[in-house]
């Protein structure tokens, strides 16, 4: 393996000079690895996908799921297609392809929308954990302000945000000078591996970077926990202990994804990407960006008694 890596990497470095873009290398491995992994990938890519689009069918589908929560929860399923569509793709073709390159056009749309559609997942969870706060902590006022107009509104917000979020440090960075070897020993373009290739090192740009990145985990991170601070102050008054295990029903599958997500992308972001050994980085990015958008319908569907109920009817199970 390590003879075939050194001899791949010396391939690859004697075409990068004079390729237009760059070269994902993904990850290194024989021909009969590369076609296992694009195998086993399509699987996970196909099961995301029918997960959750189940989830918007149902939602679509029964009427006692047309509420806020559950129509939020069909609003990020289809984000979550969006979120693995950005990149599992170009990993797929990537797999089969013998020089691994991607434009430089193309390099920079795919940070452009893994990022930003990142960010407006971060931005939907953070509602969907406030609606959960209304519903519990103001049950009677629930229907009046949750409404159809302010649901719709939140979710236009996270898109808006979540796409409004990394514009300008992705134009910066594309507008810097690339001279190294045009390697990014990574399956996405992403910002660590991009600093790494510039002519000159940017500081700046990195602390940048990292301003802008912690504000976004952090801001809506807060949001979350304040909601859940409330509901658990709410959850522990009700004097039935039935009532208590429903509130947090309705919570947990919600807080698990939460804790998935975060923990994982924290983990990548904020710290030095530096810090990262670049087999690591990949893992976790593959976590993240690939593993919780498979999960979530699995913890949506098992932990949520009239969303399995649904799904059951639905797919005639």
């Amino acid at each position: 393996m390590g003879l075939f890596t050194a001899h791949r990497h010396m391939k690859i470095s004697n075409n990068s000079s004079i390729i237009a873009g760059f070269i994902l290398l993904g990850f290194p491995c024989p021909k009969e690895g590369q076609i296992f992994l694009f195998v086993l990938f399509s699987i996970v890519y196909l099961l995301t996908l029918m997960g959750n689009g189940s989830i918007i069918c149902a939602v679509l589908w029964d009427q006692r799921l047309h509420t806020p929560m559950y129509i939020l929860l069909a609003k990020f399923s289809f984000l979550e297609i969006c979120y693995v569509t950005s990149t599992v793709p170009n990993m797929l073709a990537n797999f089969l392809s013998d020089t691994k390159v991607i434009s430089f056009s193309g390099c920079f749309l795919q940070f452009y929308f893994f990022f930003s559609l990142g960010a407006t997942e971060c931005f939907f969870l953070a509602i969907m954990a406030f609606d959960r706060y209304l519903a519990i902590c103001w049950p009677l006022h629930y229907p009046v302000l949750m409404t159809g107009h302010l649901c719709t509104n939140l979710v236009v917000s996270c898109w808006v945000l979540g796409f409004l979020w990394f514009p300008v440090p992705i134009i910066i960075i594309s507008q810097m000078s690339f001279c190294e070897s045009r390697i990014i020993d990574h399956f996405l373009c992403d910002p660590g591996p991009l600093l790494v290739l510039t002519c000159t090192r940017a500081p700046v740009v990195k602390s940048y970077w990292t301003v802008i990145s912690s504000l976004l985990l952090f801001m809506p991170f807060l949001c979350i926990m304040s909601s859940y601070a409330l509901v658990l102050r709410a959850v522990l008054r009700i004097p039935s202990a039935a009532g208590r295990r429903k509130a947090f029903s309705t919570c947990g599958s919600h807080l698990a994804v939460v804790s998935l997500f975060y923990g994982s992308v924290m983990a990548m972001y904020l710290s030095p990407t530096s810090e990262h050994k670049a087999g690591m980085q990949k893992l976790v990015t593959l976590f993240y960006s690939v593993g919780t958008p498979l999960i979530n319908p699995v913890i949506y569907s098992l932990r949520n008694k009239d969303m399995k109920h649904a799904l059951q009817t639905f797919l005639g199970i």
